[in-house]
């Protein structure tokens, strides 16, 4: 079985400040944490609730930390309602990159009493912080045994990926070189090459800018690719659908089967799942949620609020574009522009940015459940319609895709002179002649709710997927 944990940049940032307060004393902290189970992938778990334990609570030494166990005790009975795991996190001031013979007592008391809490052989977990902020652990059995974890990865400005037994180039983003050459060489080289080969990536919609996002990322060595897209191919998409032919829009074959076989054809090693199916599914979800990173490429408002649930809900880092071209009425264009939103599990949403608005995304899956209804809602004038086509050309969605990939390189390797927090929103304009970059926002609790809950009944808490 492989484990892993995911957290926030905002949750990591909480922990680091409450373990490392700057005296030099161990601390701890517990979180109620969501859990995703995929059958052949793993059982990874994502911070839902973190409590750190007061200071002043806790018999604090360079060595160890002792504390009372009422606080797991109220997590517990938690996670037994609600199918959750209990994580324990503690600092190691001297930098000790192992779990003492102290702490595996301390962990066989605390789990024990987890265990007899919540009466079930789902695994907990219990990690280290070092004083550079690197976290790794271990997920504990209820056989008494445990394994470790094979990742820890933080969502926030920068992505931050741990790995286990892997080289110290790979460890993390290096966020502290003070060396342009260095980030630089660092984003493009062969240190993101052997970062990228342990990474999955998601793709939602493989037509216009999807496509050519895929292309980039096996190119650039991801280790493994889900393809998503419920379309055939059609002759009018030919324009702008990377290696898509006119036999397959004849034979009306899946846009992602047709994009898994010609990626895989390149022959560079990853892995390419096509997902011949609607995000508003239970495949689609369950596949999308095992990655690391997900790129949503999607014309529609539906699609986009229910990835924004998604991303919240396992803390998986998201990268939205769109592309929008507008006619002027007189056989030209008035405005060409695209925009790239990089949206963290806990922060601005695509709905507070104004991206979309509810009504939209209303309309869209009343068009998607009952074409009928949807129509005649729209002719009694409830339902502003949905655009049933939008004109788009490869060479725009080009440059859309390479900002959006680019933003993720960004992350995974920081080399801007500014910090990626500045870079939360990036568009352009062919039209007006700009480029423009927008900080990051207030965080919304639009998805507060769903935040790091893992697997739940129904998925998502979305009825449609139970």
């Amino acid at each position: 079985m492989n484990f892993g944990l995911r957290l926030t940049g905002r949750q990591h940032q909480v922990l680091r400040e409450h373990l490392f307060p700057g005296d030099g004393l161990e601390a701890v902290a517990i979180a109620l944490c969501g859990r995703r189970r995929t059958s052949g992938r793993g059982h990874d778990l994502s911070v839902h609730k973190l409590v750190p334990v007061p200071h002043g609570e806790c018999a604090r030494r360079r060595d160890r930390v002792t504390w009372p166990t009422s606080s797991v005790v109220a997590l517990a009975e938690q996670a037994m309602r609600r199918d959750m795991a209990v994580v324990k996190f503690h600092s190691h001031p001297d930098g000790l990159r192992a779990f003492s013979a102290l702490d595996d007592a301390s962990d066989r008391k605390v789990f024990d009493s987890v265990f007899g809490w919540t009466d079930s052989p789902e695994p907990h977990a219990s990690l280290v912080m070092l004083p550079d902020g690197e976290l790794f652990g271990r997920a504990v059995l209820a056989s008494g045994g445990s394994a470790p974890l094979e990742r820890v990865s933080v969502a926030g400005d920068d992505l931050v990926f741990w790995h286990r037994a892997q080289g110290e180039d790979a460890t993390s983003t290096n966020s502290d070189a003070d060396s342009f050459s260095l980030r630089t060489m660092q984003a493009f080289g062969a240190g993101t090459v052997r970062r990228l080969a342990r990474i999955s990536a998601a793709v939602v919609g493989c037509s216009g800018t999807g496509s050519i996002v895929a292309e980039f990322l096996v190119r650039l060595g991801i280790g493994r690719l889900v393809l998503v897209d419920p379309d055939v191919v059609e002759g009018k998409n030919l324009n702008r659908i990377l290696n898509a032919t006119k036999a397959d829009a004849n034979a009306r074959r899946a846009k992602a089967s047709v994009l898994g076989v010609a990626l895989s054809a390149i022959g560079l090693g990853t892995r390419v799942e096509p997902i011949v199916a609607n995000l508003v599914s239970r495949v689609a979800v369950e596949a999308v949620s095992s990655c690391d990173v997900v790129f949503g490429c999607m014309d529609g408002t539906e699609g986009r609020h229910v990835l924004n649930r998604l991303a919240a809900c396992y803390l998986i880092p998201y990268f939205d574009m769109g592309v929008r071209l507008e006619a002027d009425g007189q056989g030209g264009v008035s405005q060409v522009c695209a925009a790239v939103n990089y949206v963290q599990p806990d922060g601005a949403t695509l709905l507070s940015r104004g991206v979309y608005t509810m009504a939209q995304v209303e309309a869209e899956a009343l068009r998607r459940v009952s074409p009928d209804q949807y129509q005649e809602r729209l002719k009694e004038g409830y339902i502003r319609g949905v655009p049933e086509d939008r004109p788009a050309v490869i060479t725009v969605n080009a440059l859309a895709a390479s900002l959006a990939v680019n933003e993720f390189l960004a992350r995974v390797h920081p080399y801007r002179l500014d910090p990626n927090r500045d870079f939360a929103r990036v568009a352009m304009s062919l039209s007006h002649g700009f480029l423009a970059s927008e900080a990051e926002g207030t965080p919304d609790a639009t998805f507060a709710s769903v935040l790091g809950r893992g697997d739940m009944k129904p998925l998502l808490q979305m009825p449609e997927l139970s």
